[in-house]
């Protein structure tokens, strides 16, 4: 039995502000950069008039921002932060010590395009970045599951110590405002429940040493720790789906299919095109023609079984990236390839510096499926 909720026109930033307050963190070092400032903007709005007491620390610099994060989850508190684009690369340095230090940080994103040229807007250029630091990555379809990921990716985060990033389209999603539910406070307060840390640095009964030198007879096992940690998170994750599915009624999964199960034509994509593809697909179900969607939902760790599953019977199948590898294929279509073992599927890239993609694009991919040539890659939109 789902609980009380209440409804809730946000942004998907300040939509995430919102679950900021609920969970209430120890500690958020901020530093703003388009289009994030939003949801720290609204958060220390919350925390200066009393809604939430965390310590808010205003830094200088990103790469500041997640050392501050960092040096406060070490300590043993719950800590957050958020970022985009430029902010990330700049983060860059440290991300793998959260993660090698098995910190279970949350970081909100508004994924952007990176610089040069300068562009302000929304791709997913910054977070595929950095998508081998070691860090749990979800993506959000719009603001209810920008809300809804914060409470799931902390939960994951703090059950197997691993960073993670809750992932929005910025400007599409993090400025838009949605329509949502929101938990009443004393069921979030209950699902994200009190941090009990179970290494820091000060927990004075039990001295611990953080950032040592690993040299060649210690690294690799630590790197290999890691790996065995993110595996384990796949195994957790169905759990926190379904603990969180009780109390608001949503039900996730590491990926959504929609109209999937008996579709000949596939496509699929992560973010919020995933709710125009939604669109178009509903309209060439109306014609008769058997096409569907799968939504990457996970996509560090990568659930491979799963996905390989629910697109077996698809003939053929488009991936679209927001994004662009040089010198390479382009990284969803990279995971599912490998996840198939085809070399027959239609590689999309789209979007790139909040380039519109509109359902007739979509369907226009689906069309081409089975017709055109497979190799190569299609840009969508190009001018």
């Amino acid at each position: 039995m789902t609980e009380k909720k209440n409804n809730l026109a946000l942004t998907g930033g300040a939509a995430a502000a919102e679950a900021l307050k609920q969970i209430n963190p120890d500690v958020m070092p901020v530093y703003p950069i388009t289009p994030q400032t939003p949801i720290i903007e609204t958060f220390a709005k919350m925390v200066a008039d009393g809604e939430a007491d965390t310590e808010m620390i205003e830094v200088e610099s990103e790469h500041s921002a997640m050392s501050a994060t960092v040096g406060a989850a070490a300590a043993g508190a719950r800590a957050m932060t958020a970022s985009s684009s430029q902010g990330i690369m700049l983060m860059a340095e440290i991300l793998p010590i959260a993660s090698g230090m098995r910190l279970p940080i949350l970081m909100l994103v508004s994924a952007r395009a990176i610089s040069a040229p300068i562009n302000i807007h929304g791709d997913h250029q910054d977070v595929m970045f950095v998508r081998d630091a070691g860090w749990i990555q979800i993506f959000s379809e719009n603001a209810q599951e920008a809300y809804d990921n914060t409470f799931i990716a902390l939960k994951l985060a703090e059950k197997v110590r691993l960073p993670a990033m809750v992932i929005m389209d910025g400007f599409i999603t993090s400025h838009s405002v949605e329509n949502l539910e929101i938990l009443e406070n004393s069921v979030a307060k209950q699902f994200s429940g009190e941090y009990q840390p179970k290494n820091f640095l000060l927990d004075l009964e039990n001295p611990k040493t953080f950032g040592p030198v690993g040299l060649p007879n210690s690294y690799f096992e630590f790197k290999r720790a890691q790996v065995e940690a993110m595996g384990e998170s796949l195994k957790e994750v169905g759990a926190v789906f379904e603990e969180y599915g009780k109390i608001s009624g949503r039900k996730y999964d590491v990926f959504e299919g929609y109209k999937l199960d008996d579709a000949e034509k596939a496509i699929v994509v992560a973010g919020s095109t995933a709710g125009t593809a939604k669109v178009a697909v509903d309209e060439l179900r109306a014609r008769g023609e058997k096409v569907g969607l799968l939504k990457i939902k996970l996509f560090r760790p990568f659930p491979y079984e799963p996905i390989a599953e629910a697109l077996k019977n698809a003939k053929n199948i488009a991936i679209l990236d927001r994004t662009v590898s040089l010198g390479s294929m382009p990284p969803i279509y990279a995971e599912i390839a490998n996840v198939l073992g085809r070399n027959d599927l239609q590689s999309c890239i789209y979007g790139l510096g909040g380039r519109e993609i509109f359902k007739e694009n979509i369907k226009e991919i689906f069309e081409g499926l089975g017709k055109d040539d497979t190799k190569g890659i299609k840009y969508i939109g190009l001018k």
